[in-house]
């Protein structure tokens, strides 16, 4: 089998047993395999527990601070459902994107049973990432976090405690916005109420005495004006990813683009699954992903040989896989 030179790859002619097909244990079949997806990461897991404390911190200033002793009824009861509704969106945005499987590649899959089933032709290059000793398909990197290679990754988040790949962009997405949205609501309330105490006597305008009550109200400003920004900025990122079919990753490393790019609304369609409808922002709905019709099968004289196969996997000469 034939191996171009590119100069983003380094060759592993030093560790050869990265190569040695008996490393690679077949992955488990699917019926072995959990249903649910978990990193189990210190750092991944203190963020995220940081994010939901956060949110049901500024929940309980909003509700116990400022809408609770209100004297205007319809006043509290609209903005206190609107808020929990969007903290309650968010949450479950972030419960779905971090247990939702990003995209990754079956470990160990790089043996010859999996590299017959592909039918590639002489010339023809794959990449097998000596990490996870997987076959790597197109615009997937490894993750050193996760462990394992993930299709489409564009980074890994620690507030998610996951990677953002194919998969669970769209929660990502939604999490980001749902953020945003509750923070800006916040910092708008916590105008008002500050408005309304200068207005009235500190004493009669929350449960809290006057400088407990400034305490977290300035807290609670100084996390929304935070999040507000931050969460922006990663909206507009991932909506641009989206729309211009590039990952961050590959937008870092200025790839060429080798792929046929699915960009602005078709790109969107794809990543929220569907067309444009309420399950967009719905961070319970499920993904439309319909697995693409599978490529006509090469013609017998292409395919490999038995002997090309088995050299590839028992290779020891030096072999390009990706540099992460």
């Amino acid at each position: 089998m034939m191996i171009s030179s590119v100069h983003r790859f380094r060759d592993i002619e030093r560790t050869p047993e990265y190569l040695q097909p008996e490393k690679c244990v077949p992955p488990p079949s699917r019926a072995s395999l959990g249903t649910m997806w978990f990193i189990r990461d210190g750092c991944g897991i203190a963020c995220a527990v940081v994010t939901w404390m956060l949110v049901f911190y500024a929940d309980f200033v909003v509700l116990l601070v400022m809408l609770v002793p209100s004297r205007d009824y319809v006043y509290s009861v609209i903005n206190g459902t609107l808020f929990n509704t969007l903290a309650f969106l968010a949450l479950a945005s972030h419960f779905r994107a971090m247990l939702t499987d990003p995209g990754a590649v079956p470990k160990g899959n790089a043996t010859k049973e999996f590299i017959e089933s592909l039918q590639l032709k002489p010339g023809q290059v794959v990449y097998k990432c000596p990490k996870c000793c997987s076959i790597k398909p197109d615009r997937a990197h490894h993750c050193s976090v996760c462990k394992r290679c993930i299709r489409k990754m564009d980074h890994h988040c620690p507030w998610v405690n996951n990677c953002v790949g194919e998969n669970n962009q769209k929660y990502f997405v939604l999490f980001t916005m749902y953020i945003a949205l509750i923070s800006l609501h916040a910092l708008i309330m916590v105008g008002f109420h500050f408005l309304y105490c200068f207005e009235e006597d500190w004493t009669k305008c929350s449960s809290f005495s006057p400088p407990t009550t400034v305490i977290l109200l300035i807290l609670l400003c100084f996390e929304a004006l935070l999040f507000l920004i931050f969460t922006s900025v990663m909206f507009g990122t991932q909506v641009h990813s989206i729309c211009t079919d590039e990952t961050g990753i590959e937008r870092l490393k200025k790839q060429k683009p080798t792929w046929e790019r699915t960009s602005g609304w078709e790109g969107m369609k794809a990543a929220f699954g569907g067309t444009l409808s309420l399950s967009w922002l719905n961070p319970f709905s499920n993904l439309d992903c319909r697995s693409p019709p599978p490529a006509p099968a090469a013609p017998a004289a292409a395919i490999m040989t038995q002997e090309e196969i088995e050299q590839f996997l028992a290779r020891e000469v030096s072999i390009q896989v990706p540099h992460e």
